[in-house]
């Protein structure tokens, strides 16, 4: 019985090893110089921290969209959405804004996570639209196979619950309007018993 246990082990060991594709290193300190260069210094800090956490960049196939300092600054990113947020805000493509511009107007292009998607509205080089941003510096990452554009704004999704901004979170808290979990169940009173 020993024996088969001792011959088995390795078999499962190089089953349990399989290796995941991890982002290229190089072609991501490439990219993330070119970003530093154009003044993206916050989501070069949130790829940074992603790239910290095991197995959170996968492919070195991918085109990044990323807001300015300033819009990155009013959203509110939790840790524990942070993959998200930078996922959604990518297409697991590499594609240079020419290529961008030959898809049709009212494309939709799935983001890094399938379910969240970008809609293409197609007006040409100064009016390519990403859902609600416009891409406003193009080509950003060229020294690497990452691709990276600039857009106005945080890309909003219709299909999920939106990343609040981080003034919401001060509103809410100082009007307390937080809608109540189950407006249809009424408190009843219960009789004491004497």
């Amino acid at each position: 019985m020993a024996l088969w246990f001792i011959l088995l082990l390795p078999l499962f060991a190089v089953g349990e090893s399989q290796h995941v594709n991890s982002i290229n290193q190089t072609d991501l300190q490439a990219a993330m110089s070119d970003m530093r260069t154009r003044s993206y210094h916050g989501f070069v800090i949130l790829l940074k921290i992603l790239n910290s956490m095991p197995e959170s960049l996968r492919d070195t196939d991918i085109t990044f969209f990323m807001p300015n300092d300033e819009d990155l600054s009013a959203v509110a990113v939790t840790p524990d959405h942070l993959q998200d947020f930078i996922l959604s805000h990518s297409i697991p493509t590499p594609l240079m804004l020419n290529h961008l511009l030959h898809f049709p107007n009212g494309t939709l292009v799935p983001s890094g996570i399938p379910s969240r998607m970008i809609s293409i509205t197609n007006n040409g080089k100064p009016a390519m639209f990403l859902n609600n941003a416009r891409i406003d510096t193009p080509n950003v990452c060229i020294s690497s196979l990452i691709r990276c554009h600039g857009i106005s704004a945080a890309l909003k999704f219709s299909d999920m619950v939106p990343l609040l901004a981080a003034s919401d979170f001060k509103d809410a808290s100082k009007t307390n309007n937080l809608a109540k979990p189950f407006p249809s169940i009424k408190q009843k009173s219960i009789p004491s018993s004497k």
